[in-house]
């Protein structure tokens, strides 16, 4: 009914497979009828417009590095040269634990389950060299 991306988020969350608006002509009723009981999702043509238009804006300016603070990155520069947490501590004049606890919070935010994995990460993203 509505086209804004709040409307069409909370339906499709709610359970809805299709979202149709209000000035959908009768062909267009049909297709998603047809498409729902089929087993598939329908949009709207409109809809879909506004869902892709939304997601592409808002992952277009994500990278992986843009999550982390700018404290995130220098420890993680730091893990990635090799660097202890207690020198990573005395560098940066934080308690151990403190180094200990951003790079949990690093794994958290880059969905990575090891200390290598964050080494190779920076690798790959131009951090540190090979």
């Amino acid at each position: 009914m509505y086209s804004t991306t709040e409307h069409i988020f909370r339906a499709l969350q709610a359970g809805a497979k299709g979202y149709l608006l209000k000035e959908s002509a009768g062909a267009e009723l049909v297709a998603a009828i047809r498409s729902v009981h089929g087993g598939r999702r329908y949009l709207s043509q409109k809809i879909t417009e506004t869902v892709v238009d939304d997601y592409i804006r808002e992952h277009q300016r994500t990278g992986p590095l843009d999550k982390l603070s700018s404290r995130e990155r220098q420890i993680l520069q730091l893990v990635a040269d090799g660097k202890s947490t207690a020198d990573i501590a005395r560098t940066l004049f934080l308690s151990p634990k403190t180094v200990d606890t951003y790079r949990s919070r690093l794994m958290q935010k880059l969905n990575i389950d090891s200390f290598a994995g964050l080494v190779k990460f920076a690798i790959v993203w131009g951090l540190t060299p090979p």
